[in-house]
């Protein structure tokens, strides 16, 4: 049976997470590209409120890569980390009064939640070929 060439990618999500992604995206760019180790260590004592949740989300996705039995789960990387914005939580049911008689939405934003775990050893094998391609072009415009 001859490998493949595409790695597995992990994923877990937690949608309509009751947090402005806004926030969210502040933590969710702390951990990308951070082992799983490393990133569970770092959501579990951070302050910030996106941190536990995105901690549960990354929790989700390494116990589904722990149903490969081919993956090494110390070699797990966070290769997504994606903040999206969801729907609004009720609607604009309720309104705020503003200056000179106008009144605006309260929007209560919430967000979903993508995390994707990828095995270290092939995210290194890609980084490797976009280099190797960028050294190639950049010697092609230098004989040009």
């Amino acid at each position: 049976m001859a490998e493949s060439t595409e790695t597995k990618v992990f994923r877990a999500v937690h949608r309509y997470a009751r947090i402005q992604p806004r926030k969210a995206r502040l933590v969710a760019t702390m951990v990308r590209g951070l082992p799983v180790n490393d990133a569970i260590a770092l959501l579990q004592t951070h302050p910030r409120r996106a941190a536990h949740l995105l901690h549960k989300v990354v929790k989700s996705a390494l116990a589904n890569a722990s149903n490969d039995l081919d993956v090494d789960l110390n070699a797990l990387v966070v290769a997504e980390a994606c903040v999206d914005g969801g729907p609004l939580l009720g609607g604009r049911a309720r309104w705020r009064p503003r200056a000179m008689g106008r009144a605006t939405p309260i929007l209560k934003r919430t967000s979903h939640l993508r995390i994707g775990l990828q095995e270290a050893a092939s995210l290194r094998k890609r980084r490797g070929r976009k280099k190797e391609q960028a050294k190639q072009e950049a010697a092609a415009q230098a004989e040009e």
